[in-house]
């Protein structure tokens, strides 16, 4: 089981001018072969179908645990589509649908982000291409399936490189800073694990992304508060074993590793305005808002609501044009 926290993994930054070209390139990191999809559900369906874990529980608890970290992950990415894609349609005050602001829409890169996830992340690459559960690999073999993973992390580290080299938008180099300190402890973590296993040295034998991050502006916050060497456990009781793996020193910088046990603090997430103009979250939200303030009253809950959020400044979409501008 996963405990949800309604915070995310990173400080994105409020929605600013609408990039949808390059949410359609962020979308490789959701759905892509080395998207987040992808670490999430190969780790979630080695750790599900994990035999003798009992006898191998300092490998299973590794990769149980990091599964988990995988689902924080695909919800930041789809955070960040969403807000290059908020205030795409038109300024705050959407007008009438008949007045077309959707005009030039169909020549985006990626159409579907707006015809059916109305302004939204999907579960697809950067060609808009779906994920599929080909790209799965849980073979029962532990040693292969760990060779795999570090091959995993390391395309997945390369590919966020990428995607923060081509796409200058603020959320997308939050978002990329994050992930490629993080992608770092994880494939560590598996060349820790088929050290240990086999005594293989990974980083010597296959060459890896040589990803300088302590040059990278947008990952320097992360590495101060070491993150590069923190393995988070994502439970209240259990998972003690990866420590038995993540121990020793970060063989870049030489810092100590350690296992950290409660899951990251994570950051109140922004809430994205209504895109009435594709109808998210109805025609008419007021009308939701209505039911919803109603039900919690019926229900003897506070007045406003309990969650937290960081709202949309006002003003903040004065100036962005009322239609779209074709390609983006």
């Amino acid at each position: 089981m996963i405990v949800r926290f309604d915070r995310i993994a990173v400080e994105l930054p409020p929605p600013s001018t609408p990039d949808p070209a390059g949410a359609s390139v962020v979308q490789e990191l959701m759905g892509g072969k080395f998207g987040e999809m992808s670490t999430f559900m190969n780790y979630s369906f080695q750790s599900w179908n994990f035999r003798d874990r009992q006898k191998a529980r300092p490998f299973y608890d590794l990769i149980a645990n990091i599964a988990a970290e995988e689902f924080g992950h695909m919800e930041v990415v789809a955070m960040t589509i969403n807000s290059m894609l908020t205030g795409v349609s038109t300024s705050s005050n959407e007008p009438d649908p008949s007045d077309h602001p959707l005009d030039g829409a169909q020549l985006f890169r990626n159409t579907r982000q707006w015809i059916s996830g109305g302004m939204s992340a999907l579960p697809q690459n950067s060609n808009g291409d779906p994920w599929t559960g080909e790209f799965v690999n849980a073979t029962g073999d532990l040693v292969q399936d760990l060779v795999h993973n570090y091959f995993l992390e390391s395309g997945a580290r390369r590919e966020k490189l990428r995607v923060y080299e081509a796409v200058d938008h603020p959320a997308a180099k939050a978002l990329t800073g994050y992930l490629l300190v993080r992608g770092g402890v994880h494939q560590v973590a598996y060349a820790r694990a088929l050290e240990n296993l086999t005594g293989a040295n990974m980083s010597k034998l296959f060459p890896s992304p040589s990803i300088p991050t302590d040059k990278i502006p947008e990952c320097q916050p992360y590495i101060k508060r070491g993150e590069h060497t923190k393995l988070y456990r994502f439970s209240p009781t259990d998972y003690h074993e990866m420590a038995a793996v993540w121990n020793g020193n970060h063989p870049e910088t030489g810092d100590p590793l350690a296992v950290v046990d409660t899951p990251p603090e994570g950051f109140i997430p922004n809430d994205l305005p209504a895109a009435t103009a594709v109808t998210t979250p109805d025609w008419n939200p007021d009308d939701i808002a209505e039911i919803s303030q109603r039900l919690r009253e019926a229900a003897g809950l506070p007045k406003q609501p309990t969650g937290e959020v960081k709202p949309v400044p006002d003003g903040l979409f004065k100036g962005i044009a009322a239609k779209v501008t074709p390609g983006g």
